[in-house]
């Protein structure tokens, strides 16, 4: 291994508290790793752990770095050679969904100057979200992308997304007309990358994206199921630089 990746082995929970109320938890696990210096596995076991630009934000022919930094100077922000740190699944014999990634953008003295958090659907389109995080890792925006087919895209997010250290824990909670209609959140321990703990995570999620994606379009077969009425997928235009 290499940069200092680490494996989290993680409970996600999802809440969905009105007009129906419905709640499921799943157990997956997500690396944390320097966009800069990512795993190099063993030949052996590499099928379980692979990293692409073109799975996430920007040019699928750049790289992680230089398609986050292009997105960044959309927004008026520099890094300056700052460390940035990912959150993401990784692809599981050439399959991956990454409902969210997360970036931890730092500057040169190790500060943090933004997070981005990239979210994608099951429809295959994506959407960056930029917050400037206070000392806990919160802040607010706008919900401006459509995820599920029975939420629109109005309200606000709230999000906890601390830098994980030895423990991992992020919340995001939609809220809406003095309301929180949807909670999601994720927590989970700290393992190294050492090859026994990627074995271990791959043998207790096996498939880790396919099982993931399956969990959540049968939630929402649950959903369509009790009435639930579908909205509309709206366009979705492209942000510069994501694509």
């Amino acid at each position: 291994m290499s940069g200092g990746a680490a494996i989290y082995r993680t409970s996600i929970g999802h809440v969905r508290r009105t007009p129906l109320r419905n709640a499921f938890t799943y157990c997956s696990y997500s690396w944390y790793v320097d966009v800069d210096a990512l795993p190099v596995l063993p030949r052996w076991i590499a099928p379980l752990a692979g990293f692409s630009a073109a799975d996430h934000l920007g040019d699928p022919a750049g790289s992680l770095r230089g398609n986050v930094e292009r997105y960044l100077a959309t927004q008026d922000i520099t890094l300056d050679g700052g460390r940035i740190t990912m959150l993401a699944s990784a692809r599981v014999f050439g399959h991956v969904f990454n409902p969210l990634s997360l970036f931890w953008c730092h500057g040169p003295g190790g500060e943090l100057r933004c997070v981005v958090a990239e979210v994608h659907n099951t429809y295959g389109e994506r959407h960056c979200y930029l917050l400037h995080t206070d000392s806990a890792g919160r802040a607010t925006v706008p919900k401006a992308f459509y995820v599920s087919p029975f939420n629109d895209v109005d309200g606000r997010y709230r999000m906890k997304l601390p830098e994980p250290g030895e423990r991992l824990a992020v919340s995001i909670v939609l809220e809406r007309e003095g309301q929180q209609p949807f909670v999601a959140t994720m927590d989970g321990v700290r393992r190294e990358a050492t090859v026994p703990n990627i074995l271990a995570a791959a043998l207790a999620v096996p498939l880790a994206p396919l099982r993931v994606a399956a969990q959540i379009r049968w939630q929402g077969i649950k959903l369509w199921a009790r009435r639930l009425p579908v909205i509309k997928r709206p366009h979705h235009p492209s942000q510069e630089a994501v694509q």
